[in-house]
């Protein structure tokens, strides 16, 4: 049980880490202002929030129900996976790390998709939140798509959980949008301010984040590949 704490609540926290990186954030400002349109309405702007995390949640959700399940049931890979899981994740923390510090950089995808969808949830009201946390999870950038796919897949497949973990990342990626949703609907000010602390908070959350990503993945290929310690 106190091993399952420790995997949600590292899931949760690269969810937060992906929200608040610069291209994810950019995507969910413009989800806020989506949301934001229906200020007349209070309970409408939170339940929109609702709607773009779960439409964030649920695309997560399949992605890793999917990558998961399809990994471990090859007997082959899951064969593998459990001989060298150990050895496979020190070099992908490292990269991950390495991302995360903007020590390397990868191209971005997916964005030319939500770019043509976003006007098509704008048709769909309230329901278009829903289309809109679906498409902006599927555009990766490339800090999300090292956490999703680098960390988060990883460690889902190694505690053989592809539905609980990759739904808990959702959440944490789609928190931000809910509680400016939430102060939109509660009618708070200054909303600029407090962008500007999660700017700032991104910062040295990633920085942290990818030395402690560097230093585990460090240790692991040490420890399991040159077989040091």
């Amino acid at each position: 049980m106190t091993e399952l704490l420790l995997l949600a609540s590292s899931a949760l926290w690269l969810g937060i880490l992906t929200s608040v990186s610069p291209c994810p954030l950019a995507t969910n400002i413009a989800a806020i202002t989506f949301i934001g349109r229906r200020l007349e309405s209070p309970r409408w702007v939170f339940v929109s929030g609702l709607l773009y995390t779960a439409g964030r949640v649920l695309t997560y959700t399949v992605l890793g129900a999917l990558l998961v399940s399809s990994v471990l049931s090859a007997p082959s890979s899951a064969l593998v996976l459990q001989k060298y899981m150990n050895q496979i994740l020190g070099p992908v923390l490292i990269l991950i790390g390495m991302v995360l510090l903007e020590i390397i950089t990868i191209g971005s995808f997916g964005a030319g998709l939500a770019a043509r969808l976003q006007s098509r949830a704008e048709r769909w009201g309230v329901l278009g939140a829903l289309l809109l946390g679906v498409v902006f999870a599927l555009s990766f950038c490339p800090v999300s798509a090292a956490l999703f796919f680098g960390s988060l897949i990883t460690i889902a497949v190694k505690a053989k959980s592809g539905v609980l973990l990759p739904a808990v990342y959702g959440i944490g990626t789609g928190l931000p949008v809910l509680v400016f949703a939430v102060l939109i609907a509660v009618g708070a000010r200054s909303l600029a301010k407090v962008f500007d602390k999660v700017a700032a908070f991104e910062r040295w959350a990633r920085r942290v984040t990818g030395v402690i990503f560097l230093g585990i993945g460090i240790y692991y290929t040490l420890a399991y590949v040159f077989r040091v310690f």
